[in-house]
């Protein structure tokens, strides 16, 4: 039958069958006891996990489920959000499969009326609509430390020491919606609620200030909406300076709000808390408006009592700020109302997109953040650190004396008169990052005592404290009787992103920007861009044409007042001959796009057959080479 003794056609089927069974074993055992490898083949590695998120993975301490809600029906004509969700989907698996069975992941499609869509919106999912048959579309996730009431569930629950469930605090978080737009902070996104949902209570953050963010019941204000914002997501302790000595090493984030007349010991205190890895936002301003002590108009002062500033520490860390300038921005003015008329307030900023840095997680995915009468930062000389900005004015600015814009608090449009702009972005808000020293050596001698910072420490610096205020950000609706908030710029958003950047692990501070899934098809572009040069030819060719038979039709009409409408036999001609033209020239463009059409169905065709057919049959060739001169090297050693 095959040209082989029978002997030696038995001793090939065994071996044969004998591959088959052992091929089969070793795919049993490799699937349910060893981990499989994982390659990621990708130009920028994008299903390769970051060392922070790994960190993170690897010290989850509690079981967690995760839900990816994503409607399918309602996207099949949005091929983009489909692959996104591939995209999520796929990082999410990876996280899942790093975790050691301490993650678990199930996705679930909201059709409408359905338990899982009553499921996302209970849990804080955020519907748009677009999808088919006016669908609406759900996309996020939701990650959980309770069980679920499956025995599997049960019994990964169990896998965890008894103390370790005995204080568990059952807590649920959401990622409202994954937007295509945030894809770059995708993995940064998923890995904070991960390190969230593994710890077992709110992060805490102190607040050193001389603002009324907390109210004042005596004069009837309420509390900031910004504090109640965070105290919503955060335990939040106003901390007394009057005895302070040290900032308890249990809170993560520092916020010193208009720092005035500190004293020796706050500012030392301070300091040791940045050396020893604490993380600091402090806000500083040329003129706070919402400062309580009341105003001294002293024109011959460039200063006044109601700025703020932190001398000493800025100058150790190589940071200048001018409390007597605050930045003028004409291009990004905002209208008030004033006297009844509204007109535009040079002091009174709307940063939008392009002065905010969209590669940096506190502020890519805002729109807009108010500022009033901020000021600004720059590097001294001698400075070691970065200055890195998160929002900063449009080139269209300059700086003038704070005095001047408080004597023009009657009429701010008197600060456009002689309005020269200085071609200069300035800092308004920007991370400074860098090795700090110590700037009390004089107490170098006291227990405990830090001289330097890690290279890595980290300070978020801010000229503005209005826009804290309320004024500039959110106003009071009433609805059925109650007061709801109602945002109309991005800072509580920026404040809030702010404190959960940096009360995350240095895992997390870790991870920055990725690089998009998004890949452009290079050669298609090009056919698609010569297409478009041939088609935009076409165009104006057939109206130099049109405009031409417009022409010369108006030539052939009849003189005015002749009382002759007919039509002659040289204009019907003329028009039958433009006719039998357009519909060449249409014919023509049909044409081009049916050869742009060939040309990409031509180039997937090939791709299929290099990917389908070339490639395995390359790989066949080359097995059988190898096979074909192992067995002569066999033969001629036998021979």
């Amino acid at each position: 039958m095959f040209g082989f003794p029978l002997r030696r056609r038995t001793v090939l089927l065994s071996g044969l069958l004998a591959l088959i069974v052992a091929y089969c074993g070793i795919a049993l055992i490799t699937s349910r006891w060893l981990s499989p490898e994982r390659f990621d083949l990708t130009q920028d590695r994008l299903y390769t996990l970051s060392p922070g998120t790994r960190q993170i993975v690897d010290g989850v301490n509690r079981p967690l489920w995760l839900t990816l809600y994503f409607s399918q029906h309602a996207t099949k004509d949005l091929p983009t959000l489909r692959s996104y969700e591939q995209r999520v989907a796929e990082m999410l698996q990876e996280i899942v499969a790093r975790s050691h069975g301490h993650i678990h992941l199930q996705i679930a499609d909201p059709v409408p009326y359905s338990d899982d869509e009553a499921s996302a919106e209970g849990n804080g999912l955020t519907a748009v609509n677009g999808g088919s048959n006016g669908e609406r579309i759900f996309f996020g996730l939701v990650g959980t430390t309770r069980p679920p009431t499956s025995e599997a569930a049960q019994d990964s629950l169990a896998d965890f020491p008894q103390q370790a469930r005995e204080n568990r605090i059952d807590r649920t978080l959401a990622i409202p919606f994954f937007d295509q737009n945030r894809e770059a902070f995708l993995e940064y996104d998923v890995a904070k609620l991960l390190y969230q949902l593994s710890e077992p209570e709110k992060p805490h953050i102190g607040v050193i200030t001389a603002l009324p963010v907390m109210g004042d019941p005596t004069q009837g204000s309420q509390t900031w909406a910004v504090m109640r914002q965070l105290q919503q997501l955060f335990d939040v302790e106003m901390i007394d300076t009057s005895r302070l000595k040290r900032i308890d090493k249990k809170v993560q984030v520092l916020l010193l709000i208009h720092p005035k007349n500190l004293s020796v010991e706050t500012q030392y205190a301070i300091d040791q808390y940045v050396l020893g890895g604490g993380h600091l936002v402090v806000f500083v301003d040329p003129f706070s408006e919402s400062d309580p002590a009341p105003l001294v108009d002293d024109a011959t002062s460039a200063t006044n009592n109601h700025s703020s500033n932190l001398p000493r520490l800025f100058a150790d860390w190589g940071v200048a700020f001018n409390q007597d300038q605050v930045v003028l921005d004409r291009a990004r003015a905002l209208q008030i109302e004033l006297a009844g008329v509204n007109l535009a307030h040079p002091a009174m900023l709307g940063l939008g997109a392009s002065e905010l840095n969209r590669d940096d997680a506190i502020t890519a995915s805002l729109q807009r953040v108010n500022v009033s009468t901020s000021g600004h930062f720059d590097l001294l000389p001698n400075a070691s650190a970065r200055l890195i900005p998160l929002m900063q004015s449009s080139s269209d600015a300059e700086v003038v004396p704070t005095q001047r814009v408080i004597e023009a608090s009657s009429n701010p449009s008197s600060l456009l008169d002689n309005y020269q702009p200085q071609d200069q972005n300035y800092v308004i808000a920007a991370r400074l990052r860098g090795t700090f020293a110590s700037a009390f050596p004089e107490f170098a001698k006291r227990p405990g005592h830090l001289s330097t910072s890690a290279s890595n420490a980290e300070v978020i610096l801010l000229a503005d404290t209005d826009l804290l205020t309320d004024r500039l950000w959110v106003e009071t609706q009433s609805f059925l009787g109650q007061p709801m908030l109602s945002a109309f710029a991005n800072n509580g958003d920026f404040i809030s992103n702010m404190v959960d950047n940096l009360t995350g692990s240095s895992a997390l501070l870790s991870i920055r920007g990725r690089s998009t899934s998004l890949r452009p098809f290079t050669r298609v572009q090009a056919l698609r861009r010569a297409a478009d040069r041939k088609f935009l030819q076409k165009e104006k060719e057939l109206q130099s044409e049109l405009a031409d038979t417009k022409r010369r039709l108006e030539e052939l009409q009849p003189a005015k007042g002749t009382g002759d409408t007919s039509t002659s036999a040289e204009q019907k001609q003329e028009i039958e001959q433009f006719l039998q033209r357009q519909l060449a020239i249409s014919k023509e463009l049909r044409d081009v796009q049916h050869q742009l059409n060939a040309e990409i169905d031509a180039l997937g065709t090939r791709l299929k057959v290099i990917n389908i057919v070339m490639l395995p049959a390359l790989i066949t060739l080359v097995g059988l080479l190898y096979g074909w001169k192992r067995t002569r090297r066999n033969r001629r050693q036998r021979g």
